[in-house]
C-alpha cells in the first residue's frame, strides 16, 4: 500500500487544521482539575434534564420543538430557521453551497474566526482577505472585492477582538454585495449585545445570512448546537446539503428547554454577571504595567496586548503552570503580542489576578508557546 498522504487532497496534506482550545489542551474530560478561560465558555452549566425513549430513534430532520422555540426566540418563522451541529456546521454548509471547488472565493475579514477559511480550504475555495481597520470593517477595501467573491462573512461581536461591527459599515458592505455575494454576519456572541443583531435585516436583504449559536451566553457550547437565520430560499438550498440528523433528540430536547421563559431567564442572569465580570477584568488589566493595551468587548472574553513577546509569553506560561489556560492570539494578523481571557467565574478570574500579582516585565523570559 502506498503511503496515504499519497491518495489524499494535497490541499488537505498541506492544510494545518484550526486550533481550538480543546484540540490545544485536551481534558481527557477532566474539567475541574483547570481553569479554563481559553475557549470562551460560560463557567458553569445549567441543570437539564432529557428522556430517553427516544434514542432508538433517527431524530426529525428539524425537530419541531426546537424550532419553534429558537422561532418565538428569534423573532423570526419557523421556515427562515435551521438548526445545524453549532454554528460551524452553518459556515461549512454556506460555503459547499454557493462557493464552486477550486473556482469560487470567500472574503474574511482578519482578525477573525478562523474556522471561515478552514472550512473554505476544506472545500477547495480560495480565500480573500480584507483585513480590518482599528476592529472595523474598511469599506473602501470592501468595494474593490465586489464581483470576486460568493460568500462574504463578517462577525459581530468579533472573535478574537470582542467588539461589534459598526451597524452602518454592515448594512453598506450587505449592499455593496446585494447582487453578487452571500453576506453571512456570524453573531455567535450577540446575546451580550442582542440590541445590535442583523437578524432584523433579513426581511429586507434576502443574500443575508446570519448565524447564531447556544455555546457562548447559553452555557451549551458541549451540546454543539446552532442556527442559520436566512430568507427561506437560502434555507431551502442548505437543507439539501446537511445531513440527513443533523440534531440528535436528547440535544433537541435540552435546546429546546434553555430556550423556555425559565431558561432564559437564567441566560439573562448569566449574560447580566458575565458583563460585569467583564468590566471588573478590564479595569484590571489596564492598570497592570505588563499591559500596553484592552481591546474593547461586547462578548464574554477580554483581547489586550502585553507590552511585548517576552512579556506575553511569561504571563501565558506561569498560568499555565497553574493550571488556569488562556488563548495566545499573537500569530493572528494585527495582535502581535496579544492573549485572550474568556470571562468566567468570579472565583477563576480572582485566581487569575492573584497568580499574576506580582508578576512584573522584569521577570519575563523567552519562552516558545506553541
Amino acid at each position: 500500500m502506498k503511503n496515504i498522504n499519497a491518495l489524499a487532497r494535497q490541499e488537505i496534506v498541506d492544510m494545518v487544521p484550526y486550533q481550538s482550545a480543546r484540540r490545544l489542551e485536551a481534558g481527557n474530560g477532566e474539567f475541574n482539575s483547570k481553569i479554563w478561560l481559553n475557549a470562551n465558555e460560560a463557567s458553569g452549566p445549567g441543570i437539564y434534564s432529557i428522556n430517553g425513549d427516544c434514542i432508538n430513534r433517527y431524530p426529525d430532520f428539524q425537530p419541531n420543538n426546537l424550532i419553534d422555540a429558537y422561532s418565538q426566540y428569534s423573532g423570526l418563522n419557523n421556515e427562515n430557521i435551521l438548526a445545524t451541529r453549532g454554528a460551524d456546521e452553518g459556515i461549512e454548509l454556506i460555503i459547499r453551497t454557493f462557493c464552486r471547488a477550486y473556482q469560487d472565493n470567500i472574503l474574511i475579514c482578519p482578525p477573525t474566526y478562523g474556522m471561515y477559511a478552514i472550512s473554505a480550504e476544506n472545500h477547495g475555495a480560495g480565500i480573500v482577505k480584507v483585513p480590518l481597520v482599528e476592529q472595523q470593517l474598511d469599506i473602501t477595501a470592501l468595494e474593490q472585492q465586489v464581483g470576486k467573491v460568493n460568500v462574504v462573512f463578517l462577525c459581530s461581536p468579533g472573535n478574537p477582538t470582542g467588539n461589534l461591527l459598526n451597524k452602518d459599515d454592515i448594512i453598506r458592505t450587505i449592499e455593496l454585495f446585494a447582487d453578487t455575494a452571500i453576506v453571512v454576519v456570524d453573531e455567535a456572541y450577540i446575546e451580550f449585545s442582542p440590541q445590535n443583531t442583523a437578524a432584523n435585516l433579513l426581511a429586507k436583504y434576502p443574500h443575508v445570512v446570519v448565524l447564531r449559536t447556544l455555546s457562548k451566553a447559553f452555557a451549551l457550547a458541549g451540546l454543539r448546537c446552532g442556527f442559520t437565520l436566512a430568507n427561506t430560499d437560502i434555507i431551502t438550498l442548505l437543507s439539501k446539503v446537511i445531513a440527513p440528523y443533523p440534531v440528535p433528540a436528547p440535544i433537541a430536547e435540552i435546546a429546546s428547554e434553555v430556550l423556555s421563559n425559565k431558561g432564559l431567564e437564567q441566560v439573562k442572569v448569566r449574560v447580566q454577571e458575565t458583563i460585569i465580570q467583564r468590566n471588573s477584568l478590564t479595569s484590571w488589566l489596564n492598570e497592570q504595567t505588563w499591559c500596553k493595551a484592552v481591546f474593547n468587548s461586547d462578548a464574554n472574553f477580554v483581547l489586550f496586548r502585553c507590552t511585548d513577546e517576552k512579556t506575553k509569553n511569561s504571563i501565558f506560561t506561569i498560568l499555565a503552570e497553574q493550571g488556569i489556560l488562556i488563548r495566545d492570539q499573537s500569530k493572528q494578523m494585527q495582535l502581535a503580542h496579544c492573549l485572550r481571557i474568556s470571562i468566567g467565574s468570579e472565583r477563576e478570574l480572582t485566581v487569575l489576578k492573584q497568580t499574576l500579582a506580582t508578576f512584573t516585565p522584569s521577570q519575563a523570559f523567552n519562552e516558545v508557546v506553541e
